[in-house]
């Protein structure tokens, strides 16, 4: 079971990451690394996300833009 982000433009174009992300065994460690490097990515381009556990798309779009603003 592969844990995996796939980030987004917000015209769903997908990007890839400023900050090349890990690979993750278990949704919280998917969900803790995006915790500490979402400024990177917002500052890098992307401004959604959706988690993937292998094909299955868990959920999103999820916006950074509103981690920015919380």
């Amino acid at each position: 079971m592969a844990w995996t982000w796939r980030f987004e433009k917000s015209d769903g174009t997908e990007i890839p990451p400023s900050v090349e992300p890990e690979d993750f065994g278990t949704q919280g460690d998917a969900e803790s690394w995006l915790g500490e490097y979402w400024r990177p990515l917002l500052d890098g381009g992307v401004d959604h996300v959706f988690l993937y556990e292998d094909d299955t798309r868990i959920y999103g779009p999820m916006s950074l833009h509103e981690a920015a603003e919380a």
